[in-house]
Order: structure tokens, then C-alpha cells, then sequence
């Protein structure tokens, strides 16, 4: 038995050889890098989007706003705004996309991934990456070299310090000995999926995660990497992947691409999102930045038109 059935984020959303859609906050369309980020709003479309049945949310990590490299995300930090959305929402999950655990130290990351984990009773999916901004190593002061055996480090650390009381670590970061980190985690873990390769092999990825978050591509290059994914995995691990999508009000509109996705009606997305289906992704987190329709209007139109074609799971009762 897969170990996160118990855990309501995950057995919401994941399910072998199925697939189900989450939204990535800012729930808005919006020019530019910087989104409004009304909390009214954005709660609001929350609660619309957990009515509407959709297995998860979730928030990007960009600790510094970079001129250069463009969208900030949904602007705040994201451990204070899960657990803002956590206080107004009930059982959709809560997912990263993903923390970056160079620039954060493993303990500071363990106890506030368990904090949002409690706080939402159980429904934080932890994405994590290794950053990709140059100018944050510099201004954190972390060797950007580095950061392949940071981000090893933080996993081992979190988990080490979910599982067990008073764990003795001595890591680069880490000298733990007589402390312990609290609160633990309900299961003793949470679920915890990185985020594209991260500086590691694909064998070390499948070996020391729970799951895979990837990008959008050609999708013959992606079936072919989820095969790939597919023979390194012993148990269920479920690949997600992110889609940028504009949906069109003609609902046999076409595609046209735009950045990580395409415009189209809901018809051709259902399509789409079929064959995804089809060769393994088991989620697909939407993105609404490029959208030119208001984002409640799409919100209930995914909701009554898409989101019943690949619906959340029940979980299991032991």
C-alpha cells in the first residue's frame, strides 16, 4: 500500500494510470510580471475552484523579484500564504511549485512544511527545486555550485527530521544533536515531489522522492519520458506536469500556442488533456497567466466542461 493514502492532499489527487487538474495561483491574468493579487479575490476563486472539485492549488516560490527574468509569482511568501488559504479552504490540496531549498535552511523548511501539512489537515503536496535564478545565490550568499548537494541535503534533512524524534544529523547546514523539530508530521512524512531535474540523474530523483513535477513538451517527448520515469519506479510515484492554457469562449476553438501551452476552447483542452492521460501524467496544474478572459469566467467553465472528465479522488479507508 501506497503510504500517502492516508494523506487527504495526495490521495486526492493522484491516482494510478488517472489524471486530475489543480490551478497555480495567482488566479488572474495579468501583463507582465507582477500580478494584483487581490487576498479577496484570490480567496474567493479558492473556494470556486474546491467547489468546483479541482484536486489542489498551488503556489510558486520566487524569493526576489529578478527584472531580468520576468513573472514573480503570486508575489507572497509562500508558506504565510498556504496558510492563509488553508484557513479558507477544507479539502482541496495545497501544493508547491515548487520551494527552493537552496536558499533555505532544512530545518526552517521541515518545520514549516509540517506546520502548513497540520494546518491544513494533511494536504500539503511539497514541491521543491533547486532555484534557477542567479541573482538569488548571490544575494543569499550561497555558492550556486553548490546547490545540487544543497538540495540533497534538504530533502534527507526533512524527511530525517519527520520521521524521527530528536535526530541526529550532521549535514553542511545541519548540526542537529539534542533539539527536535516540531510539529511532526501526522504520517510521519509528507509527500515530497521535485521539481524537473533538479542537477540529478533520473534514477536518484525516482530512488529518493515521492513523485515528479515536470514542464510541458512535445507530448511523444514527454510519453517517452514518462516511460523512462515509469521503469525506475517500483511503486506508484505520480508525475504532474504544469500547463499554461488561455480557453477561448468558442468552445471548438482550436489551438494556437503561447508560452508552456495554447489558446483553445474547452473541447480541443479535453482532448489534449485525454492523452496526456494516456501516456502517464497523472496531474496537470493550469495556469491562467496569459488568459484573456476574467479568470472566475474560466474558473466555472473548467469547472462545469473539463474538471468532471478527470475528477478527485476518495480516499482510502483502511
Amino acid at each position: 500500500m501506497n503510504k500517502f493514502e492516508k494523506h487527504k492532499g495526495y490521495s486526492r489527487t493522484f491516482q494510478e494510470n488517472k489524471l486530475s487538474l489543480g490551478l497555480f495561483f495567482p488566479l488572474e491574468a495579468y501583463k507582465g510580471s507582477i500580478p494584483v493579487m487581490d487576498l479577496k479575490h484570490q480567496v474567493d476563486l479558492a473556494q470556486i475552484a474546491e467547489e468546483a472539485n479541482f484536486a489542489s492549488l498551488f503556489v510558486r516560490d520566487v524569493p526576489l523579484s529578478d527584472p531580468t527574468f520576468g513573472d514573480v509569482g503570486q508575489i507572497y511568501d509562500p508558506w504565510v500564504f498556504l496558510g492563509y488559504i488553508a484557513a479558507h479552504t477544507k479539502e482541496i490540496a495545497l501544493g508547491t511549485g515548487s520551494i527552493v531549498t537552496t536558499l533555505r535552511h532544512p530545518l526552517h523548511l521541515a518545520k514549516a512544511a509540517a506546520s502548513v501539512d497540520h494546518i491544513s489537515n494533511q494536504r500539503l503536496l511539497l514541491g521543491i527545486a533547486t532555484g534557477d535564478r542567479p541573482i538569488e545565490f548571490s544575494a543569499y550568499k550561497v555558492n550556486r555550485e553548490e546547490r545540487i548537494e544543497l538540495f540533497q541535503e534538504s530533502l534527507f534533512v526533512m524527511k530525517e527530521a519527520w520521521k524521527q524524534s530528536f535526530p541526529l544529523i550532521n549535514s553542511q547546514r545541519v548540526g542537529i544533536e539534542q533539539g527536535d523539530v516540531l510539529p511532526k508530521p501526522v504520517l510521519s512524512d509528507i509527500p515530497v515531489f521535485v521539481t524537473g531535474r533538479s542537477g540529478q540523474s533520473l534514477e536518484w530523483i525516482a530512488e529518493n522522492s515521492d513523485g515528479w513535477i515536470s514542464y510541458p513538451r512535445n507530448i511523444d517527448v514527454q510519453a517517452e519520458l514518462i516511460n523512462d520515469w515509469r521503469s525506475l519506479t517500483y511503486d506508484f510515484q505520480p508525475f504532474s506536469q504544469s500547463l499554461y492554457i488561455d480557453l477561448a469562449k468558442d468552445p471548438d476553438e482550436g489551438p494556437t500556442p503561447i508560452h508552456l501551452g495554447f489558446r483553445s476552447g474547452y473541447k480541443f483542452l479535453i482532448e489534449f488533456l485525454n492523452r496526456l492521460q494516456e501516456i502517464g501524467v497523472n496531474h496537470v496544474i493550469l495556469n491562467l497567466k496569459y488568459g484573456q478572459r476574467p479568470a472566475k469566467d474560466v474558473i466555472n467553465e473548467l469547472g462545469e466542461k473539463v474538471v468532471p472528465q478527470f475528477p478527485v479522488f476518495k480516499q482510502q479507508t483502511i
